[in-house]
């Protein structure tokens, strides 16, 4: 055989193929020195063969025939669209990324908890979702944004809503994603800080949001001293209304937990539905070196061979609550942990030393979680804990709440290697988990009625694939609901090092895209991505199909936040100024390459209300409308109308314009603000009274 394998791709250049591609040869470990020896191998290979463009840059640029298969694999041509879309937090941006799967390309940040000014939230408009998140007088204007959740339907990702959390300031946003819009924002009212959130039930009737640091209650003020009496944990279930596409304060509560350190959640499917599982860190009650005599907590909080599995019947909590057997704690919902435990609504189990995965397999037969200090992943049986709960098989712990005997629970145990942290799955019947310490991703068998598919030695480790570096939560291709689509795999890498060129001693996160189509030992990490806005901690990847977004908004005068028609908004012909007193109302449209009116003048004081429609119904004809002094920025997408007020507190003369290229005359899209000074327009006013008293 040639050195080289032709590839003709219709319209493109031949692109030549090293020879090897087809061997299965892993490209991917250079620990040992192969990967390295391949590359630099690789001019000498092409040069024996070949004498296209793509192999005179294969050969120029050292590219093995894993470099080369990766690229096609990868390659995204001008007007293609992706097969996925990852959804992933925005960790300290406070938003959330849309990723093209597997390109790799961002396609779009959501502003969320923090506003941006490309999409005009927070500036001028999107205000009143933002302020749902304040707590009392106090602006809350940054978040550190964790766990994404697609809506479901049966377990499956519907493509309809995306929820996501704010572990900073415990707080829940809702985004449509017909137009990729937050809506709503909710702050948890008993909760300061959650983590385990955001993760829907399998119709997503409720939105679960775990708690993580222990508080007292309401987070009021308690001395550390008093953690074990004073301290508690919490999980909150936020009422999902679909048809509203908000969460229902109103329906929601919160289950009171002991202050072990709670941390991730799943919700079960199929034979676990009904139920949640969470773990726990902390169950050693740590309060850190207080004392001067105490570990530090990252001692403390490790000593411990075991946390315990949080174990509820959710639908069973849900009764209770509407039964009115709650308390009410800043006027909401509370179970008490005493009532959780006289009404059979929690239970643990004990699991792997400091765990941080919990992950529910596909047909919800399993719950996998991961401790990140044991090399092993736990595997439990639902129907080995309803069997457990059945024949109370438990002790209680110092709280009072039972603990179901180990061995009774567990289903087996996997040893993967070193800080087992997350877990996703596959249709072939494989887990995939992240090893932290290693660097590395486990591929492992499942068992049960999972091992008919893979046909192999079921819970046994296949192979790794070392990734680069310190990964912590993965994603694949619908990997986490009831039917899981393989293909692609995402390693969200907590450092890049070496992999990126230098921007300061700030590096940017690496997601790394891995292969996962074919059984057995090969998993070729594909692509690097680097992420330089914030660090994404968790992801879900659902099939670009399912998403129907908008191409424009379905009518003129659409208000996004109502997803309905505005009656207020501004129509061709309608436009103008009003004024009653010094309250002054301004009805705009916006049209390439024209506002109406061009000048508005006002006086300064006036409390201004400026109402703009976007009239285009042309895809991508977008209008901004950027106003100097008073902070507002809008995006107008077709058919959009937005709503901004002000107070005119500073005079002087404003020219606005349009933001967001629209057309050749787009730098002509413009006009004045002519605010009159106060001083100015009183002496107008007396000079206009005198002349009528005159007259």
């Amino acid at each position: 055989m040639n050195h080289w394998m032709r590839v003709a791709l219709p319209g493109l250049v031949t692109v030549g193929l090293l020879a090897g591609c087809d061997r299965g040869v892993d490209f991917d470990d250079e620990d040992e020195g192969q990967g390295r020896a391949s590359r630099q191998a690789a001019p000498e290979r092409a040069a024996a063969g070949g004498s296209s463009e793509a192999d005179q840059v294969a050969r120029e640029r050292g590219l093995t025939p894993a470099d080369v298969v990766a690229a096609l694999k990868t390659y995204m041509p001008s007007g293609k669209h992706d097969e996925y879309v990852m959804f992933a937090s925005g960790g300290h941006s406070g938003q959330v990324f849309a990723i093209g799967v597997p390109s790799m390309r961002l396609l779009k940040t959501i502003g969320v908890f923090t506003p941006e000014p490309w999409q005009g939230y927070g500036f001028g408009v999107g205000e009143d979702v933002l302020a749902g998140g304040d707590f009392e007088d106090m602006k809350i204007r940054w978040a550190d944004t964790h766990h994404p959740g697609l809506s479901e339907t049966n377990g499956e990702y519907d493509g309809q809503y995306l929820f996501i959390a704010d572990k900073a300031n415990s707080r829940v946003a809702v985004i449509d994603l017909r137009d990729f819009e937050t809506k709503q924002i909710v702050k948890n009212p008993v909760a300061i800080s959650d983590h385990g959130g955001c993760f829907v039930t399998p119709n997503s009737e409720y939105v679960i949001e775990g708690g993580q640091y222990g508080t007292p209650r309401g987070w009021e003020y308690a001395s550390i001293e008093e953690y074990q009496e004073a301290y508690r944990g919490f999980v909150t279930f936020w009422k999902f209304d679909r048809e509203k596409g908000r969460i229902d304060v109103s329906q929601s509560f919160a289950m009171e937990l002991p202050p072990y350190w709670q941390d991730l959640f799943d919700c079960g499917k199929f034979e676990s539905d009904g139920w949640i599982f969470g773990n726990s860190i902390n169950t050693e009650l740590a309060t850190g070196n207080v004392d001067g005599k105490s570990p530090w907590f990252e001692a403390g909080v490790s000593q411990r061979d075991n946390d315990y599995l949080h174990i509820i019947p959710w639908r069973k909590a849900v009764e209770v609550f509407k039964a009115g057997k709650v308390e009410k704690m800043r006027d909401f919902a509370v179970i008490t942990l005493q009532t959780s435990i006289d009404e059979g609504l929690l239970y643990f189990t004990p699991e792997p030393k400091s765990p941080h995965g919990v992950d529910v397999t596909p047909k919800g037969e399993y719950i996998v979680v991961g401790g990140k200090l044991d090399p092993h992943v736990s595997i439990y049986s639902i129907a080995r804990i309803k069997k457990a709960i059945d024949e109370k098989k438990w002790k209680p712990d110092p709280y009072g709440v039972p603990v179901l005997d180990y061995d009774a629970t567990k289903e087996a145990q996997v040893e993967l290697g070193l800080g087992p942290l997350h877990t996703v799955f596959d249709e072939k019947g494989y887990a995939y988990t992240s090893l932290f310490l290693d660097s590395a991703i486990a591929r492992w068998t499942l068992g049960g009625s999972y091992q008919a598919l893979h046909k192999e030695t079921p819970w046994k480790l296949v192979t790794k694939t070392n990734v680069q570096y310190n990964v912590g939560h993965v994603c694949a291709a619908e990997g986490d609901t009831a039917s899981p689509d393989g293909k692609y795999f995402v390693a969200l890498n907590k450092w890049s090092i070496d992999r990126f060129l230098r921007t300061g001693p700030l590096y940017p996160q690496n997601l790394q895209l891995l292969d996962i189509s074919q059984p057995g030992e090969r998993m070729p990490v594909l692509y690097d991505m680097p992420l330089g806005v914030g660090e994404p901690h968790y992801a879900q990847m659902i099939k670009a199909d399912k998403l129907k977004a908008w191409s424009i908004y379905p009518e003129i005068g659409w208000d996004p936040h109502k997803q309905a028609v505005e009656s207020t908004a501004p129509k061709a012909g309608g436009e103008g100024v009003t004024r009653d007193g010094d309250r002054v109302t301004i009805m705009m449209t916006a049209t390439r390459s024209h506002f109406s009116p061009e000048h508005v003048r006002i006086r300064q004081g006036d409390k201004v209300t400026w109402r703009i429609t976007n009239l285009e119904r042309t895809e991508d004809a977008i209008h901004g409308f950027a106003l100097p002094i008073y902070n507002v920025n809008l995006s107008l997408e077709p058919g959009e109308t937005a709503t901004f007020r002000f107070t005119a507190s500073k005079a002087g003369t404003l020219p606005w314009y349009c933001s967001e290229f629209c057309s050749a005359l787009h730098l002509e899209m413009m006009g004045y603000l002519l605010v009159e000074p106060a001083a100015t327009a009183r002496a107008d006013a007396e000079d206009t009274e005198s002349a009528l008293v005159r007259d």
